[in-house]
């Protein structure tokens, strides 16, 4: 089956993006990431906000209609060396509108000057945070993609062994839960995912971890005790190596007695939501998502 128009543009885009490494690779892709995202137009009315999250940077994305008292705490991706809140201002605007929740975007800190544990604390400080502002952990929903899908388990998991209030809900798109790369779909669907490639998945790994073990839980929750974590939705495209990082994390915490909803959709690679912009696709998977949290914070 071809492949529609809109989606080809977006695997072109991604194939065609330039690295300036003229101020080191980290420094080129985080600004590579940026600008390409800056080009897309955000066809939602929203409000964007700074704000101190328990001594974390963030960003409040507000759409029209979107509820005081719902939150969406959100985790970007980019292999925890790259990405922002701004790189995620479209997409996030979309999630804030479907959800009918504020979306809190935290900018928590990246490797190689921040590696593991830090994005897990920042998480975890911004969920404290919330709580002492007054929100309730039933109307909060936890939501990420790539790394950030995965840091959406480590948060959860940590809130737990900590005896915080247990939020309504997590939301992994394409999550990134195995620092080894040992999912069959890396092999599979290798010529298909235009984003990803092994060796540079290993590369953020071990930037990430800077010498932890790559099976810590909180670094790869794919090895987790995920009893007792809410509901999850897992999106994943079925044309990218993390694949089986999806299928294998919904298999897991299945058997950890956690309620999952897995859905993989045809032909999307890597965290097509981020292109809903100029993607159809993109769009129809934030709307399952955001139908998904206001399911479970009664929104």
């Amino acid at each position: 089956m071809a492949k529609s128009p809109e989606l080809e543009q977006v695997i072109t885009l991604v194939k065609t993006r330039e690295v300036d490494e003229s101020q080191g690779a980290t420094e080129g892709g985080r600004r590579s990431f940026e600008q390409m995202v800056d080009g897309f137009t955000i066809d939602v009315a929203a409000r964007y906000s700074r704000v101190n999250a328990g001594g974390v940077t963030a960003e409040w994305v507000a759409a029209d209609g979107a509820s005081d008292s719902m939150v969406v705490l959100y985790f970007h991706g980019g292999g925890y060396i790259i990405g922002s809140p701004r790189t995620h201002r479209p997409m996030l605007a979309h999630l804030s509108r479907d959800s009918g929740a504020r979306v809190l975007s935290l900018d928590y800190r990246l490797a190689p000057e921040h590696p593991f544990p830090a994005p897990v604390e920042d998480a975890v400080a911004s969920y404290r945070w919330l709580l002492s502002e007054g929100y309730d952990p039933s109307r909060i929903a936890l939501a990420g993609d790539s790394a950030g899908g995965g840091l959406t388990v480590a948060a959860l998991v940590q809130i737990r062994y900590l005896g915080l209030p247990v939020p309504a809900a997590g939301v992994c798109v394409s999550p990134w839960v195995d620092m080894e790369g040992l999912g069959e779909s890396m092999e599979t669907r290798a010529e298909a995912d235009p984003m990803i490639v092994r060796e540079g998945l290993l590369l953020s790994a071990k930037t990430y971890l800077g010498g932890a073990d790559p099976r810590a839980p909180l670094a790869a929750p794919l090895y987790a005790d995920l009893r007792g974590l809410p509901p999850l939705l897992i999106q994943v495209g079925d044309a990218e190596v993390l694949l089986d990082d999806s299928t294998r994390l919904a298999g897991v915490a299945r058997e950890a007695g956690v309620k999952v909803q897995m859905d993989v959709w045809d032909d999307m690679i890597h965290v097509w939501p981020l292109f809903a912009p100029i993607l159809p696709e993109g769009k129809q998977a934030i709307a399952q998502a955001g139908e998904f949290i206001k399911k479970h914070t009664g929104g």
